[in-house]
């Protein structure tokens, strides 16, 4: 194992009706609170009313900042930050999925700091501070729940990056499954998909002795995989929504890192697909993390065996390593097109018209990248190709 220290100063506040407990877990001397959530969604379903009776209970003054995207975007985290500059606001609290907890963890630092958040993202200055914030939950996938990053779409630069600061842990995360059961189907594929692909970027590493983390990393596949096909066909059942809502904080609020590095190359590809083209994220890790595994196992198929017999089911016997991870990379595919996920970048009418735009937004400048496998232009452009 690689030497690690681990802390999370997030209270995780998790199961059926632990909303009220919102109304202990907000300081009391913060008077001033920017309620911040996405679509319309939780108006829909209740949740919006619970909260802002909950806020007024105890006496706090709500603004709001609402039509958070599902790629949350810079234009709206400086509207965020100028609200909290404009109000003097105290506390933030994010209700919704993680797109509007990393829109929140922006505006948390960006309200800190006197020039543009941006800079800070973009990691050409790190942040002093930030505003504390707590979030409500509504959609298992990202994680944001529970770490400290956060993805960004600057989409007049056509750049989409992730960041992190150890300022953006939340403060408490409300986990409450009751609050996803309305997440439509589609939504739900999609966050299984990302829960699966946290994991898979943390399973791949090269970090030495590393059995038990393993084992935890392939016990959440495992349980994504058994419970994902029976959620789908009833989207209703608090019991699953439960499972796969706590599989998808335990994905990565670190547990899955100890001891080791990701790679994390998958994640890097899609944000600059999504970045040009604006694909739902799950989407585009459906199509492109079978295609990374197929090609970094042409070179090294240990670790893609290793997750083909141990996840996936395959019999290796008197198979080649290659003829295994080959076999695991087609299950995991076979997987993500019975939940009806995409799995070719035409799916989202994206050929190749954009191809060496959408390699430079992964390149960024840097003439490789990945800690599993280094990856260089040419093995961009060739996962992308066959991606299309």
């Amino acid at each position: 194992m690689d030497n690690f220290t681990y802390h999370n100063p997030t209270r995780l506040i998790f199961g059926q009706g632990q909303l009220e407990s919102l109304k202990e877990e907000i300081p009391a001397d913060a008077r001033r609170v920017l309620l911040i959530y996405g679509g319309g969604s939780i108006k829909r379903n209740g949740l919006y009313d619970q909260v802002v009776s909950l806020l007024q209970q105890t006496g706090k003054e709500v603004y709001e900042l609402a039509g958070v995207e599902p790629n949350p975007r810079l234009s709206t985290v400086h509207r965020g930050v100028q609200l909290c500059r404009d109000h003097q606001i105290d506390f933030l609290l994010a209700v919704g999925g993680g797109s509007v907890i990393d829109c929140t963890k922006a505006i948390a630092v960006g309200a800190f700091y006197d020039g543009d958040v941006w800079e800070i993202i973009a990691k050409r200055d790190v942040a002093s501070g930030a505003l504390p914030f707590g979030t409500v939950l509504t959609l298992a996938a990202t994680g944001s729940e529970m770490n400290p990053g956060s993805v960004i779409t600057n989409w007049e630069a056509q750049e989409k990056l992730g960041w992190g600061s150890p300022f953006t842990y939340p403060r408490f995360s409300i986990l409450d499954p009751a609050h996803t059961l309305t997440v439509p189907r589609d939504q739900t594929v999609y966050g299984a998909v990302d829960i699966m692909s946290h994991a898979l970027e943390q399973y791949f590493h090269r970090s030495p002795n590393t059995p038990l983390v393993e084992r935890f990393t392939e016990s959440i596949l495992t349980t994504v995989i058994e419970t994902t096909p029976k959620l789908v066909d009833d989207l209703e059942n608090l019991e699953l929504r439960e499972t796969i809502l706590y599989a998808g904080t335990m994905a990565l609020n670190g547990t899955l890192s100890m001891g080791t590095r990701g790679d994390w190359s998958t994640h890097r590809i899609e944000h600059a697909v999504s970045a040009v083209y604006d694909i739902p994220h799950g989407g585009g890790l459906a199509i492109l993390f079978p295609q990374w595994i197929r090609h970094t196992a042409l070179h090294d198929p240990s670790k893609a065996k290793q997750l083909a017999v141990n996840v996936f089911g395959v019999d290796p016997s008197g198979k080649t390593d290659h003829a295994v991870a080959a076999e695991g990379v087609e299950r995991l595919r076979a997987f993500w097109d019975s939940l009806g996920a995409p799995n070719r970048l035409a799916d989202y009418d994206i050929d190749d018209s954009q191809l060496e735009r959408m390699v430079d937004q992964t390149m960024l400048g840097a003439e490789s990248f990945g800690r599993y496998q280094t990856l260089t232009r040419e093995d961009v452009t060739a996962i992308l190709r066959a991606s299309l």
